[in-house]
């Protein structure tokens, strides 16, 4: 079998000193190894999944496009996991605290719960949970 491929999303950050802080509030770790004046790496999974915080500037020496204005339309709807329900309202709650907007009403399916909201960029971000034992084998 071959090995698992690794996530790596990059995200345009206005102030990345700021967006850095906001994320380090809400539990999540940087690696220092891929970290500097222009991005910040933010660990999901230290195997496979990572979220890179790019200076807008920096974020702009990859691409001829239009950075998109998070704040006025969405680029992309990040999702993560959390391991209970009550983690989804603790992570949801601290994020608004610290000035994240709440993206849409809280949906809960019973075996699935989730929350969403804007971070300080207005990247739309979905937290979730879902009972393990009611998905399909």
């Amino acid at each position: 079998m071959s090995k698992p491929r690794m996530l790596f999303v990059n995200l345009p950050v206005k102030d990345l000193p700021r967006s850095v802080a906001f994320f380090r509030e809400l539990g999540f770790q940087f690696d220092p190894r891929f970290s500097d004046d222009n991005a910040h790496c933010m660990v999901l999974d230290e195997r496979a999944a990572f979220v890179m915080l790019l200076a807008e500037p920096f974020f702009k020496t990859f691409t001829e496009r239009e950075i998109a204005d998070g704040t006025r339309v969405s680029e992309a709807l990040l999702a993560i996991s959390c391991e209970t329900s009550e983690e989804v309202d603790a992570l949801c709650d601290k994020a608004i605290a610290l000035g994240a907007k709440e993206a849409m009403p809280p949906k809960d399916h019973g075996f699935m719960r989730y929350r969403t909201f804007y971070d300080l960029d207005g990247h739309h971000w979905e937290v979730m949970w879902m009972d393990p034992s009611a998905v399909p084998s």
